[in-house]
């Protein structure tokens, strides 16, 4: 990004330096605080939304008049009392690159700007996992040349407060910048610029290890009567803290005193066991949407793609709850009501921490009960799953069928097959059990062409056994012998 003077002079070595520069080094903190600043993420290569109003914010001095020019479309403002702007330019058609100048009392021109089509890609682990570490990493990588996707990359970090700024800044795709990118981020993203053959913006925003409440907006946390007790707890986690830090305060003081003086004498540092705040790191309420999502809410964006839940297996208490509460968290903070959201299933895997075998399937289908909300679609990965490795590699799979949902429901392209067989309805028809699907398409098959597994039935007395599921069709038909009168059948 070419910025103001103070930008242009970091990358001086001190051999350039001439008494003009240093003066304006030396310049006073109040002066260089009127400047024109963005933040990081609005610069050079990034992508902003097709056909949404271009948003472009900042801070100045407050009263500063701030004027920032599009490729021609002009738009101006203020700077608040707090030293806030914003300007709304033009919705435009995909395409680019393009120029954008901000003028105040410097200039800042951002350059290579795409307008495309932008995704936030979030969740844990799995969302996260680097290409570089997926199947067929060498030959994805080295085909990876694609000007005009662009990735962005936030740092894991987490807040109490909302910020406003995140430490990233977009890149082009090549193979250097998108090996240690998310692979099913990129390919989406792949995906969708070669389909659609538009600009792409990725951003990746996701943690590993992390259940879904830090990810959800405080405002959805306090508005969804079934989590109030989380905010209950929350208040009170913060109160305990502030007592237990307000008893050490005193000892910390002479702790600080003591280590001071063993930095300057070299003498062993004294060892310091101070109270952990509950609330301080990636498990709080809203922690993680506060760092990593919510900067990103003052732009339009065209949807969000969601991998996460095996955090949360031996924690499912008001699941779906909870993925209703960021659904419509995240579309009320980018204010876009019926904003795609695209989410994973979990694949099969042993958890061992698990209290039964059967607490993932659980999981899963209240996943599956989700897509209730207008606007959302989910990727099965029962056939690309491992049983021995929480992240399975085959991410292409992956990220392929989250881009076969947003072609035919968000960019409305007809004759795609976007999801797989889901289910229907069940009959008992004598000693058997006929289940129906939906999205069956032209017949189902197994993806391995073996029999199916994993099916087991149940009579009256609720005590499943494994059972041998034929397909019939476009329904699958089970049955075991030691159950005559069966009621009910899971997977």
């Amino acid at each position: 990004m070419k910025n103001d003077v103070s930008h242009r002079i970091i990358g001086l070595t001190a051999r350039t330096y001439t008494p003009a520069l240093i003066g304006l080094l030396m310049l006073p903190a109040a002066l260089a605080s009127a400047n024109v600043t963005l933040p990081q993420f609005i610069c050079d290569h990034m992508v902003v939304q097709a056909n949404m109003p271009v948003k472009i914010f900042g801070r100045a001095e407050p009263g500063e008049h701030v004027t920032v020019d599009f490729a021609g479309d002009v738009a101006s403002a203020r700077a608040d009392a707090d030293g806030r702007w914003a300007v709304a330019l033009s919705a435009r058609k995909a395409g680019g690159p393009h120029e954008i100048i901000v003028r105040g009392k410097n200039t800042i021109r951002i350059e290579d700007v795409m307008v495309g089509e932008v995704w936030l890609c979030s969740g844990q682990s799995n969302m996260h996992w680097r290409l570089i570490k997926s199947d067929n990493a060498e030959a994805a990588i080295a085909a990876a040349d694609l000007p005009k996707v662009r990735l962005l990359y936030v740092p894991r970090t987490s807040l109490l407060e909302p910020a406003q700024d995140v430490q990233a800044k977009w890149e082009v795709c090549t193979p250097e910048t998108v090996a240690q990118f998310s692979a099913i981020a990129y390919y989406f993203g792949r995906q969708i610029n070669s389909k659609l053959n538009v600009p792409v913006g990725l951003i990746n925003a996701a943690f590993g290890g992390t259940r879904i409440i830090p990810w959800i907006t405080p405002q959805s946390i306090a508005e969804f009567d079934e989590l109030g007790e989380i905010v209950t707890e929350m208040h009170a986690q913060r109160e305990q803290y502030r007592k237990q830090i307000a008893k050490q305060i005193d000892a910390m003081d002479a702790w600080v005193d003591k280590t001071r003086a063993a930095l300057a004498e070299g003498t062993p540092v004294p060892l310091s066991r101070w109270p952990r705040n509950p609330l301080g790191w990636h498990y709080a309420p809203s922690s993680l949407y506060n760092a990593m999502v919510h900067p990103f809410t003052a732009m339009p964006i065209r949807g969000a793609l969601w991998y996460q839940g095996e955090s949360n297996v031996r924690h499912q208490q008001l699941y779906r709850e909870k993925m209703l509460a960021l659904i419509r968290g995240w579309r009320a903070a980018w204010n876009q009501p019926d904003m795609p959201f695209y989410y994973v299933q979990l694949a099969p895997f042993r958890f061992k921490t698990a209290e039964t075998p059967y607490e993932i399937a659980k999981l899963r289908e209240i996943q599956t009960s989700v897509l209730c909300e207008p606007n959302t679609g989910m990727v099965v990965t029962t056939d690309v799953g491992d049983l021995t490795d929480m992240h399975p590699r085959a991410k292409a799979a992956v990220g392929k069928r989250l881009a076969l949902w947003a072609l035919a429901k968000t960019y409305g392209r007809p004759n795609i097959v976007y999801c797989g067989p889901m289910y229907k309805s069940m009959a008992v028809e004598g000693d058997k059990i006929r289940i129906s699907f939906e999205h069956v398409g032209g017949g189902l098959i197994s993806t391995d062409h073996k029999p199916l597994s994993w099916f087991e039935i149940a009579g009256a007395d609720g005590r499943y056994t494994p059972a041998k599921a034929e397909i019939h069709g476009d329904t699958v038909l089970v049955h075991s012998p030691k159950v005559p009168q069966p009621v009910t059948v899971r997977f």
